[in-house]
């Protein structure tokens, strides 16, 4: 009786029915409009595997950074996964139109950056990482393996 009973009352709006408890956003910082859910994966994985895996699993990207703040909460989550190596985060930079640019792969305007000096590297496409060190980005060779960070 009790099944049925759970069953019309889930139906009828009363009682939720079986759903994975709601994920908890990262906070939204100045600049920001929008909630966004956040990951680290420890799976190593090239920035186009990375870039695949986050939208397969999470439907998502690498994540695009665009405030300090936003930068700082990704340097912490990612200490938090004991992240050794430092992650990709969806920024590449490469030559367009005769010139240099970097840009987010989501298409987000480009109005925040937090290059460590020296970087980003003007030779080849490259894309990049956020240091868990000094948070700090870095310009490296796309193919390389390394953890990411997924938005969602």
């Amino acid at each position: 009786m009790w099944p049925c009973l759970l069953l019309a009352l889930a139906l009828l709006g009363t009682v939720p029915a079986i759903h994975p408890a709601p994920r908890q956003p990262q906070g939204v910082p100045a600049g920001e409009t929008t909630p966004l859910y956040y990951t680290v994966v420890k799976k190593l994985r090239t920035y186009s595997g990375a870039q695949r895996y986050c939208q397969d699993v999470y439907r998502g990207r690498l994540a695009s950074v665009h405030s300090a703040a936003r930068n700082q909460e990704l340097r912490k989550l990612a200490q938090t996964y004991n992240v050794i190596i430092s992650p990709w985060i969806g920024a590449v930079t490469s030559r367009r139109a005769g010139q240099w640019k970097s840009y987010w792969e989501d298409s987000s305007p480009w109005n925040y950056a937090n290059w460590a000096p020296t970087h980003p590297f003007h030779i080849v496409t490259t894309c990049t990482t956020l240091s868990i060190r000094d948070g700090l980005w870095r310009s490296r060779f796309c193919f390389q393996l390394r953890p990411f960070i997924c938005q969602y």
